[in-house]
């Protein structure tokens, strides 16, 4: 074998099938890790993501002292025993004499950057949105996050007119945000100067959610009080 012919055997490239065999190995070795990471950190996530919700949902109804999640099924209501159970849910608050104060309901929509969910605190008895509640948003901090923390947005939802017509099947006056500080009707919320989309977006959820929930709710109400 001459010169040249050693430095090729010691020069050549390793088999494409070697380099897969390891690139492969490493990838399912990541995949396990990733997989094992996910089902010990579950349970911990899950914990932390049940809390802020009970928390966010006694801010958002301020008088409920207990509470009952009801499921929704085919527009009707039904008690849960398995709060963890999937689906659409609300959320009946009762005070100490167990009087129904308020019913909380879950939302969705687009927001500036992403999806945004809320829920908000209905009051059957004075027809008004009482409290509201950011559960999940990537808004831009500094601007779009101050749909959570500005508090003079949120007292925009201590009192947010939802009343129905005579017939109660659609809100009398839908939901709408107007330039800040230029609110003149109850139904109305003042947007957020320089997180505009994001206040109109909060706008936008509610008012389809409550055009939707609050005719359901008013004619099922008596599930509520009944349980």
């Amino acid at each position: 074998m001459t010169v040249n012919q050693h430095e090729m055997k010691r020069t050549a490239p390793p088999k494409t099938w070697n380099m897969f065999r390891a690139m492969g190995g490493v990838g399912i070795l990541c995949s396990l890790l990733i997989v094992f990471t996910y089902q010990v950190t579950l349970p911990t996530i899950l914990r932390k993501k049940a809390e802020f919700l009970e928390k966010a949902i006694y801010k958002a109804l301020p008088e409920a002292k207990t509470k009952k999640t009801f499921g929704v099924v085919d527009n009707k209501f039904e008690l849960l025993r398995d709060e963890e159970r999937e689906g659409r849910k609300v959320y009946a608050g009762y005070d100490d004499q167990g009087r129904l104060v308020g019913i909380v309901i879950e939302a969705r929509g687009q927001g500036f950057q992403d999806a945004i969910s809320i829920i908000y605190g209905y009051s059957p008895e004075n027809q008004t949105v009482v409290g509201m509640q950011v559960l999940e948003s990537k808004e831009t901090p500094g601007l779009g996050d101050k749909i959570e923390k500005d508090l003079a947005f949120l007292k925009n939802f201590e009192a947010l007119d939802v009343s129905l017509t005579e017939d109660g099947k659609s809100v009398q006056n839908p939901i709408e945000v107007v330039k800040q500080g230029t609110k003149e009707f109850p139904w109305q919320i003042d947007g957020i100067t320089g997180a505009t989309i994001s206040s109109k977006a909060i706008g936008k959820i509610l008012k389809g959610s409550t055009a939707e929930m609050i005719p359901l709710l008013a004619r099922e109400l008596d599930v509520f009080k009944d349980e």
